[in-house]
């Protein structure tokens, strides 16, 4: 199980996710978003950031110009479309700026089933994505609401590796490993206010993670070399 932290906005709190071992660390860059950030911010938070820890940049909608202009002044490793993007757009603006890319899917109970899903997983995995994200949908907006969508709509033959968002925290993030996703993606669950992160709910939500990843590992069998 992989862990993506989202929506910093504060250089301390990108300093303490990193020293509790996420894996990644997202940006907003989408202006509606209490939880945006500027080119400049994202300058400055992104030093803080070491080798081997992912900078994903969350968009929304946005222009080619924009898009170029963000990867021109911002180092960052993967884009996260989480707008109205279809495949197609997806695939030719990340090749614009050499990204690689995943792709947010809102998943709405009422007029999904796990079937559809999976039918969208494999669209985007066509056009190149890396990975697909899950989140809940929401009529007026792209995500992090903290809201739960249902988990039993998670595709079991997923074509790319599954991300998991929306309404985890501490709490519940054990339950996901139950199921088919290769990563979990929190924001509000680890927040004080929106784009302000609790150090103790950080702590715990990786400690939860690491406790069942241990737990729940299957031991290697010594391998055979004598001769």
């Amino acid at each position: 199980m992989h862990v993506k932290f989202c929506g910093f906005t504060q250089l301390s709190d990108i300093q303490t996710a990193t020293q509790l071992g996420v894996d990644a660390v997202g940006l907003v860059f989408y202006p509606p978003s209490p939880r945006a950030v500027t080119l400049a911010q994202a300058q400055i938070l992104s030093t803080a950031i070491p080798a081997f820890v992912s900078v994903v940049a969350l968009v929304v909608n946005m222009q080619q110009d924009e898009l170029v202009e963000l990867a021109d002044n911002v180092s960052f490793d993967i884009i996260q479309f989480h707008g109205d993007e279809s495949a197609e757009q997806c695939q030719q603006l990340a090749s614009t700026v050499n990204k690689r890319w995943i792709k947010a899917l809102r998943v709405n109970a009422d007029t999904d089933s796990a079937v559809s899903v999976r039918a969208q997983v494999d669209e985007f995995a066509k056009a190149g994505a890396s990975s697909i994200l899950l989140d809940a949908y929401h009529q007026h907006k792209y995500g992090g609401t903290g809201a739960r969508f249902d988990w039993s709509l998670v595709p079991q033959d997923s074509s790319l590796p599954i991300i998991l968002a929306g309404g985890l925290t501490a709490d519940n993030v054990a339950a996901t490993l139950e199921l088919p996703i290769y990563a979990v993606d929190v924001s509000g669950g680890i927040e004080i206010d929106k784009g302000k992160k609790d150090p103790a709910k950080m702590r715990a939500f990786m400690k939860a993670v690491k406790r069942d990843r241990w737990q729940n590992a299957t031991p290697s069998e010594p391998s055979n070399t004598s001769s």
